[in-house]
C-alpha cells in the first residue's frame, strides 16, 4: 500500500493510501484530518469542507491539481506540502529554498564514485563531491584502520579506563567520570546540546562537501568511529540525505562544534534533513524514505563526529577553487579591456631571449630583448605567469589584431597602472591562491579530532589538532589577495565608462542622456569593492574565551571561510561587469577586430548577452556572464591559445643564436613593443 509524507504547518504526517486512484484533494483532506485529530478546536483550522487547499510536491516544487489522481502525479513515499488559504499560522510553504541553487535543481544521482582513504582527497575532488558528481566508497586499508581504532576504544570501555571524551564529560566537565551504562546517552547528549547553530542552512552542495570531508577524516582511522557508523554516513551521502546545518555558530576551536553537531543530529534521525526527493523534512522521515536507519552512537562516536575543522575547510576549499578559476579568467578579461582602451603590451614582455646573446645581436634587435627582460628582473611566479598569459593573448605575431595596428604609432608613452601593472597585481593574487591551496589540501587530509586514537601504540592522546588557526589565517589571506582583482577591475571599468579616458561614448552607449548605459553597472562594481574592503578585515585576529576558559583561544575560522566566499563571489561579479563593458567597448571599434583568442571570448559573451543598443534590464546580463565565469567557460575558450603560445615561444633558458634574427632587417613591426 503506497504512503505519502505530508507537511501541515509545522508537522510531518504519514498518510497511507489504499486506493491510488484517489485524488490529490482527498490526500490533502486526509492529512488535515490526521493533523486536527485530538487538537482542540481543530487546531484553529476551518472545517474540512470549507478548507481551500494548495498542494505541491517537494521534489521539483511543482503545484498539484486537486482533481488529479494520486497515481498520475505521485510516487510511493513522495513528500508533499500543504497550505491552507487564509490560515495565518500556515506559511505559504516551508522554507525549502534557502541555499538551494541551480545545481540542486538539476541534481542527478551520480554513477561514478571516489574512493576515500583519508590521505589523497583534493579540494577539486571535494568541490565535485559537493556538486553531486560522485558517490563515495571506502578504501579497504581505511576500513582496516577504522576497525583497529574502534577495537582499542572498546577495550578502553571494557577495562573502565578514564579517558577524555570516552568515559568523561567534555570541556569544563573533563574530570567528570561517566558510568558505562550512560556512555551512549553521553554521546547523544553531546550532539543534541552542541546543535546550537543559527542562521540559514548551508546549501545542499556545501552540506555534501561538509559530510564528505568528515567521512574522509574519519577514514584516517584516528577518531575511533565504528565501521558501522562510517558506512551509515557514506550511505546517507550517496542518497544525498543532508542534515540542516546552520551556517553560524562556530568559533573554530574546538573545531566546528555547532555545524558538525547539526550534521550528526540529522544522521541520528533528529532535526531536519534535505534530499532531492523530499526537500526539507524531519530527518527520520527522510532517512526512512531512502531505506536508511538513524545511526546509534557508541562511546566516543558523538565526539568523533563533531570535533574537527571540516566546515572551515570545506567552505575554504570552495573559496580557493573559485578564486583560482576567477583569477586566471581575470587575466583574459583585463587583456580584452587593454585592447579596447588601446593599451600597450610592452609592459608584459619577459626575457624570452637570453641576455648573454645581446653582444652578438644588432642594436635594433637587442633593444627589443632588453625590454623583454622586465619580469625576469622580479621573478615572482605569479607575476611571470600573468605576463605570459597576457602575451599569449595579445602577441601580434601569433594573433594579428586590427585594433592594435590602428594605434601602432600613437604618441602615448605608457598606460595607467590598472593596465600596466596587471602582472604585479594579478600575480600576487595567483601566488596567494597557491599558498592557500596548499594549506587547504593539507587540512583536507588531516586528522583534527581529539583525543586522537593510535591503535598501533594502544593509546589515545589529547592534543590540539582541532584548532582552526591554519585554515582561518589562510582564508583571511585569500580574501585580501583575491579582493585586489576586483579593486583593479573596478578601476578599469571606470576607464571604459569615462569618455575622457576611453575615447568611447560615455557609459558605453549611444544617445547618452536618453540612455544611461553602464553608469549604474559601474556603481554596482564600486559598491561590491567597498563591501569587500570591510569583509577583508581578518576574522582570525579576534579570539574570545569560551567553555568557562577551558577553550581560551579560538580561531574564528568559520567567519573567515564564509566571508572569503562572499569576497570571491563579489570578485566574480565585478569581473563579469568588466567583461560586459569590454565587449560593449568592442562594438564601438568595429569593424576592427582584436586577436583571435579575444574574439573567441567576445563571441562567447555574445552567445548569452546581446550588444547594448539602448537601455534595458541589466541584472540578467550580469548574471549570465557571472555564470560563464562560474562555469569557467571564458577560460575554456582561451586556454587552447594560451597553451599553444607557451609551447611555441622561446624559453628563457634556451640560448639564442645571433642568426635567429635576420641581420638585414629588424624584427617584424608586429613584434616590436607597442607605443614605441
Amino acid at each position: 500500500m503506497p504512503r505519502f509524507t505530508v507537511h501541515v504547518r509545522d508537522e510531518w504526517l504519514t498518510v497511507p493510501c489504499r486506493d491510488s486512484s484517489s485524488t490529490i484533494r482527498w490526500l490533502g483532506h486526509e492529512a488535515l484530518k490526521r493533523y486536527t485529530k485530538n487538537k482542540p478546536d481543530n487546531g484553529g483550522l476551518p472545517a474540512l469542507k470549507d478548507a481551500h487547499l494548495v498542494v505541491r510536491r517537494c521534489q521539483g516544487l511543482g503545484l498539484l491539481d486537486a482533481d488529479d489522481t494520486i497515481d498520475d502525479v505521485l510516487e510511493d513515499n513522495d513528500f508533499v506540502e500543504l497550505a491552507i488559504e487564509g490560515d495565518t499560522m500556515c506559511p505559504d510553504f516551508i522554507p525549502c529554498a534557502p541555499g538551494v541553487s541551480h545545481l540542486t535543481a538539476a541534481y542527478r544521482e551520480p554513477e561514478d564514485s571516489i574512493c576515500l582513504d583519508g590521505n589523497s582527497l583534493t579540494s577539486t575532488d571535494l568541490v565535485n563531491l559537493g556538486r553531486g558528481l560522485y558517490k563515495i566508497t571506502l578504501a579497504p586499508e581505511a576500513e582496516r584502520k577504522v576497525v583497529q581504532s574502534r577495537e582499542l576504544l572498546d577495550t578502553i570501555v571494557k577495562e573502565n579506563k578514564v579517558v577524555y571524551g570516552i568515559t568523561t564529560g567534555f570541556g569544563k566537565f573533563a574530570r567528570t567520570v561517566i558510568p558505562v551504562s550512560k556512555l551512549k546517552e553521553l554521546q547523544e547528549n553531546l550532539v543534541r546540546s552542541h546543535s546550537a547553530g543559527v542562521g540559514n542552512p548551508l546549501s545542499p552542495e556545501r552540506t555534501r562537501m561538509l559530510l564528505a570531508l568528515r567521512i574522509n577524516v574519519l577514514a584516517k582511522g584516528h577518531s575511533g568511529i565504528s565501521l558501522e557508523t562510517l558506512h551509515a554516513m557514506i550511505q546517507a551521502f550517496n542518497a544525498s540525505c543532508l542534515s540542516f546545518v546552520p551556517e553560524k555558530g562556530t568559533v573554530g576551536a574546538s573545531g566546528d562544534l555547532a555545524p558538525l553537531a547539526h550534521l550528526a543530529l540529522g544522521l541520528m534521525g533528529e532535526g531536519k534533513m534535505w534530499s532531492p526527493k523530499s526537500g526539507w523534512a524531519d530527518a527520520k522521515y527522510v532517512l526512512e524514505a531512502h531505506g536508511l536507519k538513524p545511526i546509534s552512537l557508541k562511546p566516543k562516536e558523538g565526539l568523533a563526529l563533531i570535533n574537527g575543522t571540516q566546515m572551515i575547510t570545506s567552505l575554504g576549499a570552495e573559496a580557493v577553487e573559485r578564486a583560482q578559476a576567477v583569477a586566471r579568467q581575470a587575466d583574459i578579461i583585463a587583456a580584452l579591456t587593454l585592447e579596447v582602451l588601446k593599451g600597450t603590451t610592452k609592459a608584459f614582455d619577459s626575457g624570452e631571449t637570453a641576455p648573454a646573446c645581446l653582444s652578438r645581436l644588432p642594436a635594433r634587435v637587442s633593444r627589443w630583448v632588453v625590454c623583454a627582460d622586465i619580469h625576469s628582473l622580479r621573478p615572482h611566479p605569479g607575476q611571470t605567469e600573468v605576463a605570459l598569459r597576457f602575451r599569449s593573448l595579445l602577441d601580434s605575431d601569433h594573433h594579428p589584431s586590427e585594433i592594435a595596428e590602428s594605434h601602432r604609432f600613437c604618441d602615448r608613452v605608457q598606460d595607467a597602472y590598472t593596465m600596466r601593472c596587471c602582472p604585479q597585481v594579478h600575480g600576487i593574487a595567483n601566488d596567494t591562491i597557491q599558498f592557500v591551496l596548499n594549506i587547504i589540501n593539507t587540512e583536507i587530509n588531516s586528522a583534527t579530532d581529539n583525543p586522537m586514537v593510535f591503535a598501533e601504540r594502544g593509546e589515545t592522546i589529547s592534543g590540539g589538532n582541532f584548532h582552526g588557526e591554519y585554515p582561518a589565517k589562510a582564508l583571511d589571506f585569500l580574501a585580501i589577495g583575491i579582493h585586489e582583482l576586483a579593486s583593479i577591475s573596478e578601476r578599469r571599468i571606470e576607464r571604459l565608462c569615462n569618455p575622457s579616458l576611453s575615447e568611447l561614448p560615455a557609459f558605453l552607449v549611444n544617445e547618452g542622456g536618453l540612455n544611461s548605459g553602464f553608469m549604474i553597472a559601474h556603481c554596482t562594481a564600486a559598491a561590491l569593492v567597498s563591501e569587500n574592503k570591510s569583509l577583508c578585515h581578518p576574522s582570525s585576529v579576534d579570539s574570545l574565551s569560551t567553555s568557562a576558559a577551558t577553550e581560551d583561544h579560538v580561531s574564528m575560522g568559520g567567519w573567515a571561510a564564509r566571508k572569503a566566499l562572499r569576497v570571491v563571489e563579489h570578485v566574480e561579479q565585478v569581473l563579469a561587469i568588466e567583461l560586459l563593458a569590454a565587449c560593449q567597448g568592442i562594438e564601438f571599434l568595429r569593424p576592427l577586430r582584436t586577436t583571435t583568442p579575444l574574439e573567441k571570448v567576445y563571441d562567447l559573451v555574445r552567445s548569452v548577452v546581446k550588444p547594448w543598443i539602448k537601455d534595458r534590464f541589466m541584472s540578467p546580463d550580469i548574471e549570465a556572464v557571472h555564470r560563464l565565469l562560474l562555469d569557467q567557460k571564458v577560460w575554456t575558450v582561451a586556454k587552447p591559445y594560451i597553451d599553444k603560445y607557451q609551447t611555441e615561444y622561446i624559453p628563457e633558458s634556451r640560448p639564442v643564436s645571433p642568426t635567429a634574427f635576420s641581420l638585414e632587417s629588424p624584427p617584424s613591426p608586429r613584434k616590436r613593443c607597442r607605443h614605441e
